[in-house]
């Protein structure tokens, strides 16, 4: 239960319908207990026999408590039952039950009614805290976690969390006060045979939390699991594409199968043990029932030291007990279960963000002289990817970064925008290094064009707002127009407005990183990274993104990491990385001269 300390300032701004629920509750289970104890009287009337009017007691102090409202009760019966009739006062009584129904079941509705505001609060607040967690985790913790396993803690986990919390709040306030109060008028009505309901709550208590221990664990199996099959679906939708064109359909299948039949497993075993919690306290209750029927029956026609029709209101009290005893048992495992879901929550919140910004962090507006990056060193697991890099880019240049797959390129791109920290050394901008600056502000200065053209099921427009989120129509055709996209935007069905469907589906391949490019346009950055742009497109359309990217690097400052040598000739430098280190820089045609890496690199993809 420590899950639930952790847990409650998500509740904090919800407090006044906490309170507004536990008033409500209260009202309830006192209610609950006035509306058994009514049925006293009614009892009185239908098997009483005695007419005699006796002397209106006198209240002699609380000693006397008990035995001053029993003389009373039957007082007031008699008396009215003389002056307007057995049958007057049985409507009478029955009235006073039906209202004390009534407003035991009111309160019932606004309890319920304010615990909503509570819950799906508490629910929202959760799930906004879990997805600004996703977007501000560094990637490399996502290279070890799975999507799915992601999504299942926003879902299934957080809709676990809501109903345990509905659970406590019933265990600790309505359900316990109802058995509060029924006690306290069993124990003023008979000491003796309350003796057997307070040994029967430990007992069931002792019982039902055995068979809850194990609740935790299967809780814990459930969602991991979930977690498990989720992925595959993500992974399988993703890829569908391979799936079908490999024939593989039914080995993805299976595995998704496999993980769907442990789910089914550990799910029935953790309900069937959840299952168990109502019938067994029913069963407890009822045995508890019967041993008060015996020990009462013999007080009341042996040893004649208690009233029938008070007897049967007691019974009925003791009864009115085993209601919230289940709700309980039940709130019991749903808190056994929301723990294991909330402890997942929890992990995912309080995992540490490796990327942290200095207190007071500098925001960083413009760019004005160079990027230099000194003597870095990074490894993203044990194997150094860079080794003692270092390279100075000045403002308005455009430097190439070239090699095999593998030397370390792309990193470069995902250390100066602080994706990831570097190991050892430092980047900086105009002197400053990058760790020193916020990171709104450092990305700020940047457009970042991927391989991989990242787009979202939104119109054209949206998807370029991202770059400028209050661009108007007229900024976003001019970008378009720079970016060559312009040219099949005005003929899709609704121009900019378009929907261009799951990560750009409806467009091609060339389509999709015109896009990517209209997008870093209309941000207007003062740097530009540009991560093997046009590697993934064929001969026509690469024509139209290099045109395209030409016009976006025009008097800017730009990191191109390139594949294709044909798109950076005209690079004012030229890096070529081998294992994490520069092995040649210089222009173009420097390089070819040196009959070095570069040249080979080249004569590569001239056979090719």
């Amino acid at each position: 239960m420590d899950y639930i300390k952790k847990l409650i300032p998500f509740a904090l701004p919800y407090k006044k319908y906490a309170y507004l629920n536990i008033f409500f509750n209260v009202l309830y289970a006192l209610f609950s207990t006035l509306s058994f104890i009514a049925l006293i009287p009614i009892f009185k009337v239908i098997f009483s026999d005695q007419r005699v009017v006796a002397a209106k007691p006198v209240y002699q102090g609380i000693t006397e408590l008990k035995e001053f409202g029993e003389n009373y009760l039957n007082y007031f019966i008699v008396d009215n039952i003389e002056k307007h009739g057995d049958f007057k006062v049985l409507m009478f009584m029955v009235a006073l039950i039906i209202g004390m129904f009534l407003l035991k079941n009111i309160s019932n509705y606004l309890a319920m009614y304010f615990i909503t505001f509570l819950r799906n609060g508490v629910l929202k607040d959760i799930r906004n805290a879990l997805y600004d967690k996703i977007v501000t985790l560094p990637l490399a913790f996502y290279s070890e976690k799975s999507k799915g396993d992601t999504i299942s803690r926003v879902s299934s986990d957080v809709n676990e969390v809501r109903n345990s919390f509905l659970a406590i709040l019933e265990m600790i306030v309505r359900e316990p006060l109802t058995i509060l109060f029924s006690l306290i008028a069993m124990l003023i009505i008979s000491v003796k045979l309350t003796l057997f309901v307070l040994i029967f709550i430990p007992v069931s208590g002792f019982i039902i939390s055995r068979i809850g221990k194990s609740l935790k664990k299967g809780s814990l199996k459930v969602q991991n699991e979930q977690g498990v099959f989720l992925s595959i679906l993500e992974e399988t939708m993703s890829g569908l594409r391979i799936v079908k064109a490999f024939n593989v359909e039914k080995m993805f299948a299976n595995k998704f199968e496999a993980s769907n039949n442990r789910f089914y497993k550990y799910s029935n075993s953790l309900l069937n043990r959840q299952n168990l919690a109502s019938p067994l306290s029913e069963l407890l209750g009822i045995i508890v029932i019967g041993v008060l029927l015996v020990y009462g029956g013999y007080l009341v026609f042996v040893d004649k030291t208690l009233d029938a029709s008070i007897f049967v209101g007691y019974i009925t009290l003791a009864y009115n007990i085993l209601t919230p005893a289940k709700a309980i048992a039940k709130a019991s495992y749903s808190v056994k279960r929301g723990n294991g879901a909330a402890n997942r929550i929890l992990e995912f919140l309080e995992t540490k963000n490796s990327i942290v910004e200095i207190d007071n962090p500098i925001e960083k507006q413009s760019f004005e002289d160079h990027i230099s990056i000194e003597n870095i060193s990074f490894k993203y697991e044990d194997d150094l990817v860079l080794k003692n890099f270092s390279l100075t880019v000045p403002k308005g240049k455009t430097v190439a970064l070239v090699g095999q797959s593998g030397s370390g390129k792309s990193t470069i791109a995902n250390l100066i925008t602080r994706f990831y920290d570097v190991n050892e050394g430092e980047i900086k901008i105009d002197g400053e290094n990058i760790k020193n600056l916020s990171k709104k502000s450092l990305r700020g200065l940047m457009g970042l064009v991927n391989q991989d053209s990242i787009l979202f099921n939104d119109t054209v427009a949206n998807n370029l707002k991202i770059g400028k989120e209050n661009a108007t129509e007229e900024e976003i055709m001019e970008a378009l127009e720079i970016a060559n996209a312009w040219e099949f935007v005005k003929d899709l069905p609704q121009g900019i407005n378009t929907n261009i469907g799951d990560s750009g589906g409806k467009l091609s391949g060339g389509q999709k990183q015109r896009l990517s490019i209209a997008r870093a346009v209309l941000k207007n950055p003062p740097i530009m990274i540009l991560d093997e742009a046009t590697s993934a497109l064929d001969t026509e359309s690469e024509r139209l993104v290099q045109d395209a990217l030409e016009n976006m690097m025009k008097n800017r400052t730009s990191i191109v990491i390139a594949h294709r040598l044909s798109t950076i000739q005209n690079a004012d430098a030229i890096i070529v990385m081998q294992k994490g280190e520069i092995v040649e820089q210089g222009k173009h045609q420097e390089l070819l001269d040196k009959k070095g890496v570069y040249n080979n690199l080249v004569k590569m993809q001239k056979l090719n």
